[in-house]
């Protein structure tokens, strides 16, 4: 009795499907499957420091925007409004040298008064000056013997340029004459005028407000 045995070739089969069947699994199990990629952790990490950073950088902004308006006032406002102060004081300076000397003199040295308030003036006023004194003032003082001086009350500033300034005198003027020996005392306010030639203020007008 013979027993008959299946083909050899239905086992192999078997076999090689049952070896076969671990590597689809594994195919369609893969590892990467659900986990975050690479990039989905760059834009994690990238979001979490740009949160961090953001109040940082908005402090750094405003301490430098501070620092910024620091440097403005010290290096830049106040030694400009010192600049105007000075320049403001020597217009002050000038404009009330300037008109004291302009109003006062004496009968006995009126060459060297006018010489003097001269050196405070400029342009159309010095001429016009030199022509009134000349022509008016000397044969009047001669004559009645006039003794005029003025003192400075205060002065302020009206207006202020890099060349040109007016300023307001307030002063007293004082005239005894031979005819009138007592002194006359005149309050007076006048507005002078001042341009900045080779770095000096001169008058150039000198204007009486009453």
């Amino acid at each position: 009795m013979t027993l008959e045995q299946e083909p050899a070739g239905d086992g192999s089969e078997t076999a090689l499907e049952s070896a076969e069947s671990p590597v689809d699994s594994a195919e369609i199990t893969s590892p990467n499957v659900g986990r975050p990629s690479g990039m989905d952790i760059i834009r994690s990490l990238t979001g979490r420091c740009q949160a961090k950073w953001r109040p940082i950088l908005l402090t750094a902004l405003a301490i430098a925007a501070i620092g910024i308006t620091v440097d403005l006032f010290y290096f830049q406002y106040l030694p400009d409004r010192q600049i105007d102060e000075v320049a403001a004081h020597q217009a002050v300076r000038s404009a009330s040298d300037g008109a004291v000397a302009s109003l006062t003199y004496s009968a006995d040295s009126l060459d060297r008064d006018f010489a003097n308030a001269k050196s405070y003036l400029t342009g159309e006023f010095l001429a016009y000056y030199n022509k009134f004194t000349q022509q008016f003032v000397v044969p009047m003082a001669q004559q009645k013997h006039i003794t005029q001086k003025a003192v400075m009350l205060r002065a302020a500033v009206s207006d202020l340029h890099a060349d040109s300034a007016v300023v307001l005198v307030y002063l007293n003027q004082t005239t005894t004459s031979k005819d009138k020996p007592e002194p006359l005392v005149t309050p007076s306010s006048i507005r002078v005028t001042l341009t900045k030639v080779e770095g000096s203020w001169l008058i150039s007008k000198l204007d009486p407000l009453g």
